[in-house]
């Protein structure tokens, strides 16, 4: 999913699969691939890992400066997945971008709520 919103591309850093915009990381899985970073604004983030700690998780004490989150990946479905993603990803990339993607979304969506 994440390799096919506009300007997101895979890097492979020190044994972990990273997505980018530019030289922004938005998501970041840890090595065994059982957690997932990502892209969160910090003002919110005690708010949903207090929310649900058996889910989410503060990032280590050196990303804590960045705004990030960690998920265990077990405790959530693709579609959750799919929105953790899409968010992350909205946050790094021009706002332009992000409002030209979700409006094509949404056609998309509501085309095939009308059968066409």
């Amino acid at each position: 999913m994440a390799s096919t919103l506009p300007r997101s591309y895979e890097a492979f850093v020190q044994g972990r699969v990273k997505f980018r915009v530019g030289r922004i990381v938005y998501l970041a899985f840890s090595r065994d691939e059982t957690l997932l970073g990502f892209a969160f604004p910090k003002e919110w983030r005690d708010a949903l890992v207090e929310s649900e700690p058996d889910k989410y998780m503060l990032p280590r004490e050196s990303d804590l400066r960045f705004n990030w989150v960690v998920v265990r990946l077990a405790a959530i479905g693709e579609e959750e997945m799919r929105e953790l993603v899409i968010d992350a990803w909205a946050i790094v990339v021009p706002k332009s971008v992000a409002a030209a993607y979700a409006e094509r979304e949404s056609q998309v969506w509501q085309a095939s709520r009308d059968g066409s």
